[in-house]
């Protein structure tokens, strides 16, 4: 079955600023040299569409939503940190951001696509339900998690963030709940500070968090030992009803951000792995949706062997 592939140019309208690491040309430049790529016409493009407000009020509170909205149209530079920059058009483009995940499932829920990427920004995972932080605005995964349980009927989503950072809006977006097994690695100590292996959910939800704290530097043999000792049993255990992945590239050996030591060719392999999981489990189901990644040359290459291997499930 087909892939899908989520992107508008839409979404470079969110300016940071000079200089700033999360600047609109991560997506430009992955998005043309995917199109050089023989594959690029077998795609199922995905256009996004912005979400509605009660789909991002799923995750997020009105008054943060309205808080957000308020700050950006009278010109803030900043919304609630010098982590997140903003511009006129960025409440716009986070509602697009948002919209293609939530459009990538429903596609993938209506059979007409297997599994998809959104090449999407600005990220998500580091957003609270009532505070923007690192560079995100609305948590983006979390709002696709909660639209395929609102309204296609789902029991249990699995999330997988291996973005260099822990995704700290996600996990605590999801931390009481037993029916969201939210797993992280990502490097430690290090931004945000949370994602230690002792965060494994709070009452109903314990055991539904699994971090895998790593170190500066670790690099592959770290990364398969944490794959298939720790991370695919817990899901094999938790039999996922659909896979949502927060795809960062800032683990990748020339981020400027990141310590840590992936190559492109590890991305691909830690994609096949989740769609080996994705085809024992929920029919090969699997949404990936952009997270950091600030090399431009690692984005590109690491977007293309990813959807590749997307395509290729």
């Amino acid at each position: 079955m087909a892939t899908g592939y989520s992107y508008h140019p839409d979404l470079l309208a969110h300016d940071t600023g000079t200089g700033h690491p999360e600047r609109p040309a991560r997506l430009s430049a992955a998005h043309e040299f995917l199109q050089t790529h023989t594959w690029y016409p077998e795609l199922v493009q995905v256009p996004p569409t912005a979400a509605s407000l009660a789909a991002i009020e799923r995750n997020h509170k009105a008054r943060y939503i309205e808080h957000a909205r308020a700050q950006i149209a009278a010109g803030a530079n900043y919304l609630d940190s010098r982590d997140v920059a903003v511009s006129a058009q960025s409440f716009e483009v986070a509602l697009l951001a948002a919209g293609a995940g939530i459009n990538l499932c429903d596609a993938v829920m209506d059979g007409r696509i297997e599994n998809g990427f959104a090449l999407i920004r600005p990220p998500g995972h580091h957003a609270e339900n009532d505070q923007a932080l690192g560079f995100c605005i609305f948590n983006n995964v979390a709002i696709a998690a909660r639209h395929l349980r609102a309204e296609h009927g789902l029991g249990r989503i699995a999330i997988l963030d291996w973005d260099v950072h822990h995704g700290n809006g996600t996990q605590h977006s999801f931390e009481t709940d037993p029916d969201v097994l939210y797993i992280s690695l990502h490097q430690f100590p290090f931004y945000p500070g949370t994602g230690a292996a002792s965060e494994i959910g709070i009452g109903p939800g314990a055991g539904s968090i699994l971090n895998c704290p790593l170190p500066a530097g670790s690099g592959a043999v770290q990364y398969e030992l944490a794959f298939h000792q720790q991370i695919i049993p817990k899901l094999d255990e938790f039999r996922p009803d659909f896979i949502l992945i927060s795809c960062g590239f800032d683990a990748h050996e020339n981020d400027p951000l990141g310590s840590m030591e992936l190559s492109t060719e590890f991305f691909g392999s830690m994609t096949e792995w989740m769609l080996e999981v994705a085809h024992r489990h929920c029919a090969g189901r699997l949404v990936s949706l952009l997270e950091g990644g600030y090399d431009i040359d690692a984005m590109r290459t690491c977007s293309a062997r990813h959807l590749d291997a997307l395509r290729r499930a």
